[in-house]
């Protein structure tokens, strides 16, 4: 017998299979998909089983052993692998590494151990040997009162020699059985709750597409009840016995949503980063064994290899996380629509701000619009206050506003809840020396250090660069350093000082990097052990807190200064969805936007709740500058530790593609990156804004061909 095998190998232009032969006594092992581990040159390297071949008219090398009992790759990943390697040029192996948890790539050299638990069962009742035992063999033996088996830690922990004669008697008997790292905890099921007239036409909307591909574009207002219309649509679903998928952009949105599932649903299967090897391991296991009817999960949960789908639902659709920015640079929803299309089933994107591109699409009737304007139980949209802060800043109030000081010890009195945005990590964004001017600065990249106090530490954000702080200037070793720019760190230690009595908690990037921190913060917050929580934006999208009245937004204006075509978006969708935190239940909500831009069409749009009008007046600056949804956009990177080289290769790239684009298309640049200078390296970039290019495609194939050796080019396409 002779297979195929995709190697796992970094070179690009080793990306393709290569024939060996298979021993005789593996033979019946064999099955597409497996991984197996061949020798490659000098070395032994994983790869995947990818096709049966006749007898080639060459030599071969024989596979060395299968790695797996069953494909870790179904047909449809396979194929999948295929559509992701067309759509965004990268390599197949990256793609199906792209899918795969570690434990399970070709690469890693992982061979994951399942968790095995010992249990104890009785072997005989209660009462006919009670009387046999000693005190503490009866101790081990009421264990059984309340259940049919007893892990055996729980009888070690009463008496291990006990134990051990009981054994030896016979009386009980000790088995194995493999347990799944990762437990949810038991959740008190609920009745579903029942649809408002909005929500149920929203929901047979969709119920009627059950068996077939489309896409759905799902817009309703924050706290409209988009997840009462998801769980409806996947109790339908299971009804058929079929299987859900449900994406969210945030790990921190999982737990809520993860438990709001498991009150109506027992088989869930969860799919994230924070997740250890293990757990994902044995997650993916579940789902292939067909134990689990719905996986939640962020971005690359998308190629969970859930089979019979009948429906893909993408929350908060608008996010930017769904877009991977390392190879491959797909987008969950361009994996998800072919994936709908494979089984049949319907797309939902689900958001309050959806992207401009989707909204354009459903105004074109090419995603079915279903929209949702009110909040469920008809509760009123929080009122929204904008602050300049030029004028506070008059007034000695450069952090937090008179108004919303105010209105934290309002909602404080009345033990209600506040949010507090602040889209800035760290304690200060700069550092400088009074006496010599001297800041400190990343020596890898163009960019200052951020300083965290809690560590002490100023780090580089984009490299990952990190030395610690002293009290004297490193330059002049005069004790005169400054501190500039506010971030979560330094907003949390004034809101000690301002409100003592208040309880603060914070949840960034930093206060979760510990196993479970986004669930307990989450928890306790909900349990009202907390009366503020601030943080970054994974605070702003997607909890829901009944006691939470008030949320304030800092630096509310800060990502509308970004030299880029989207900051308009970003900031719309951002303060949106912040604001929707405010006023889910029956309390009323409110809002306080920070900004020295109080006149900014953008914020008024916010003020007002119009995602309308705002999507009418950023749609002619897109058709204006000619950015999509009306154009298609390109950007080809380049990049290298010497200036020069990258300015000259720049240009090279330049010049190979005005050659092969069509005249139609609009190349601009090279010009230096927003972030020139990363880790010692330097970038350019060149855009390509189109609309029909027919050459295009072939070109940056082409493109990527002439630089597959090395790492000067990389090719990133926009999916919107």
């Amino acid at each position: 017998m002779y297979v195929e095998v995709l190697v796992e190998i970094k070179n690009k232009h080793l990306d393709r299979t290569f024939t060996y032969s298979v021993p005789k006594e593996l033979e019946s092992e064999v099955d597409l998909g497996k991984r197996v581990s061949v020798p490659f040159g000098k070395q032994s390297l994983e790869g995947y089983l990818m096709g049966i071949v006749k007898k080639p008219d060459f030599e071969t090398k024989e596979i060395e052993s299968i790695l797996d009992e069953e494909p870790v790759l179904n047909k449809e990943m396979m194929e999948l692998g295929n559509s992701v390697k067309d759509m965004t040029l990268s390599s197949l192996s990256s793609c199906y590494a792209a899918m795969l948890p570690k434990a399970l790539k070709a690469s890693k050299k992982i061979q994951m151990k399942k968790k095995m638990v010992s249990f104890l069962k009785l072997c005989f009742p209660i009462e006919e040997i009670e009387s046999l035992c000693t005190e503490t063999q009866k101790k081990i033996l009421h264990l059984f009162e309340s259940k049919d088996i007893v892990y055996k830690k729980e009888a070690n922990k009463v008496s291990a020699s006990a134990l051990k004669t009981m054994l030896k008697k016979g009386w009980l008997e000790e088995l194995e059985s493999e347990i799944y790292r990762y437990q949810k905890g038991e959740v008190e099921k609920k009745e579903r709750k029942k649809l408002f007239k909005e929500q149920q036409i929203a929901y047979e909307t969709i119920q009627k597409s059950l068996n077939q591909s489309g896409t759905f574009l799902l817009h309703g207002v924050t706290g409209s009840g988009k997840t009462e219309i998801y769980l409806e649509l996947i109790s339908d679903v299971i009804k058929l016995h079929k299987t859900a998928l449900v994406l969210v952009p945030e790990i921190s949105l999982t737990p809520q949503l993860v438990h709001r599932f498991s009150e109506c649903f027992d088989r869930i299967a969860v799919l994230h980063s924070k997740l250890s090897d293990g757990e994902r391991y044995d997650e993916w296991r579940k789902i292939i064994r067909k134990e689990v009817d719905i996986v939640i999960g962020a971005r690359s949960a998308i190629f969970a290899p859930l089979e019979n789908l009948g429906i893909i639902i993408l929350d908060e659709e608008h996010s930017e996380s769904y877009k991977q920015e390392s190879t491959p640079k797909y987008h969950a929803r361009e994996i998800a629509k072919i994936r709908s299309a494979t089984h049949h089933c319907p797309l939902v994107l689900g958001s309050a701000t959806p992207t401009l591109e989707s909204m354009a699409r459903a105004q074109k009737k090419v995603y079915t619009y279903v929209p949702l304007t009110k909040r469920a139980l008809d509760l009123e949209m929080p009122e929204v206050t904008l602050v300049d802060m030029e004028e506070e800043i008059k007034a000695r109030h450069p952090i937090l506003s008179r108004e919303l000081e105010c209105k934290i010890i309002e909602k404080l009195n009345k033990k209600e809840q506040i949010l507090l945005l602040l889209n800035r990590r760290g304690h200060s964004t700069t550092i400088t020396c009074s006496n010599c001017g001297f800041t400190y600065r990343c020596p890898y990249c163009d960019i200052t250090l951020t300083y965290h106090k809690s560590s002490n530490q100023l780090r580089c954000h984009y490299c990952g660069y990190t030395i610690y702080k002293s009290d004297t200037c490193p330059k002049c070793k005069e004790e005169s350093l400054n501190f500039y720019g506010l971030g979560t760190e330094k907003l949390e230690d004034y809101l000690e000082e301002v409100f003592p009595t208040a309880k603060v908690i914070r949840m960034d990037k930093d206060s979760t990097t510990s196993k479970g921190a986004y669930e307990k913060i989450i928890e306790e917050f909900e349990e009202k052990k907390y009366d503020i929580l601030l943080g970054t934006q994974m605070i702003s999208k997607g909890l829901d807190f009944e006691n939470v009245s008030l949320v304030g937004i800092l630096n509310a204006d800060q990502t509308l200064n970004i030299p880029d075509y989207r900051s308009n978006e970003r900031t719309f969708d951002l303060l949106c969805q912040a604001s929707g935190r405010s006023g889910r239940n029956k309390k009323k909500g409110e809002v306080i936007i920070q900004t020295f831009m109080k006149d900014s069409y953008i914020l008024q749009c916010v003020k007002n709740h119009n995602y309308i009008n705002f999507y009418k007046y950023e749609m002619n600056i897109r058709k204006t500058l000619k950015y999509p949804p009306f154009y298609y956009l390109v950007t080809v990177t380049i990049k290298s530790k010497n200036y020069e080289n990258a300015s000259k290769e720049s240009q090279k790239v330049k010049n190979f593609l005005t050659h092969h684009i069509e005249p139609s298309s609009i190349l601009l640049g090279p010009t230096t990156a927003n972030m020139f200078l990363v880790n010692q390296v330097y970038h350019f970039e060149i855009n390509i804004k189109y609309r029909f290019d027919n050459q295009l495609k072939n070109a940056l194939k082409e493109l990527d061909e002439i630089y597959l050796s090395n790492t000067l080019v990389s090719i990133d396409i926009d999916f919107h």
